[in-house]
């Protein structure tokens, strides 16, 4: 897969394309339909296949108050876009003087001077340039003129609606995770790599990964159970005494106290918030990982959540708050005992 950063870095080797156009947050079940759509005719004209992000979202560019909170942030987009097998990513700026364009001039000098798109495949609410005014029936109206197919993109329907980022954001929040899942079509996570934080966690006896989640807002607030999986490399982590086979997802991986290069997963507890016991001001995930020791500076973690064991809560104290993780902990463990997972 090959990542094209912004419209100055488009050269001439890219024109000629069958692509689509949007933000595809969460990379859903709809959004999978779209690209196996633009990939079949890709196959069928033998081009490659292209889609074009927007960053910041066009929503996040004109209201970042009102915006909604992304699931996916643009690196796991990315990534859940090349896993489907996108040819060709283009990350277009949004900024005041794309969002001026007029219609027109978009179609002319991105869509045919640029990419020679050859089909587009677009939803019916799609809409561009200045005040929106352009939309499906003004890409129809340039294909026939220029020389470029125009497909609609098909609904994917689950309980009888449209899977949407809406709908998926939704059902996160009322904790929802088999319905989240069967429309994302995989167990809703967040990917991120940790960091050093202020050894809080660690002085109440409960060591966190930290991972800054790069957002304003997240479509999760609270406290977790979670299954971590940690980036596939080899690691020195290690299971204490006589529990590794109750967290560890495969304990035949585990060799002379350390794990191999294949994947490891193991279970825990996470906040999702700004800590506001401590004054916390920077969205964080932090996950305490059940019976492990280890560094995991600089690890990429894939965190999954399974359940919400309570929303984010102000403590009196420090001493309330170790109180209340520790209850946290002992609440996860149940769960844990009792799931099929």
């Amino acid at each position: 897969m090959e990542l094209i950063r912004g419209i100055h870095n488009i050269q001439h080797t890219h024109r000629g394309c069958v692509a689509t156009l949007g933000n595809f947050d969460g990379v859903h079940q709809g959004h999978v339909a779209i690209i196996q759509q633009v990939k079949a005719q890709a196959a069928a004209l033998n081009l490659p296949s292209l889609v074009m992000l927007f960053e910041p979202q066009p929503l996040e560019f004109f209201q970042p108050e009102q915006a909604p909170a992304r699931l996916t942030i643009l690196t796991e987009k990315i990534r859940q876009l090349a896993a489907l097998g996108v040819d060709r990513i283009l990350c277009v700026k949004f900024n005041a003087a794309l969002s001026q364009l007029d219609p027109l001039f978009f179609i002319e000098e991105l869509l045919v001077d640029k990419l020679n798109v050859r089909h587009l495949v677009v939803g019916d609410d799609f809409h561009f340039g200045r005040q929106r005014q352009g939309n499906y029936d003004s890409l129809v109206t340039a294909g026939e003129h220029y020389g470029f197919q125009v497909e609609r993109s098909h609904a994917v329907l689950w309980q009888n609606e449209r899977i949407s980022s809406t709908r998926i954001r939704a059902s996160l929040a009322a904790s929802d995770w088999a319905a989240a899942q069967a429309m994302l079509a995989r167990p809703y996570s967040i990917c991120g790599r940790v960091v050093y934080g202020d050894a809080l966690a660690r002085t109440l006896g409960t060591p966190t990964a930290n991972i800054i989640l790069k957002r304003n807002k997240s479509p999760l607030t609270g406290v977790f159970v979670v299954k971590v999986k940690i980036e596939n490399k080899s690691l020195p982590l290690f299971m204490k005494e006589g529990v590794g086979g109750s967290f560890l997802k495969s304990p035949s991986l585990v060799k002379k106290g350390s794990i191999t290069k294949r994947e490891s997963h193991f279970f825990g507890v996470a906040n999702i918030g700004k800590r506001p016991t401590v004054q916390g001001k920077q969205l964080r995930l932090e996950t305490h990982l059940l019976d492990f020791e280890g560094n995991l500076y600089g690890r990429k973690l894939t965190v999954e959540f399974l359940h919400k064991l309570r929303d984010e809560q102000t403590f009196s104290g420090l001493a309330a708050l170790k109180s209340a993780i520790q209850q946290d902990i002992a609440q996860a463990r149940i769960f844990l005992n009792t799931a099929s997972l």
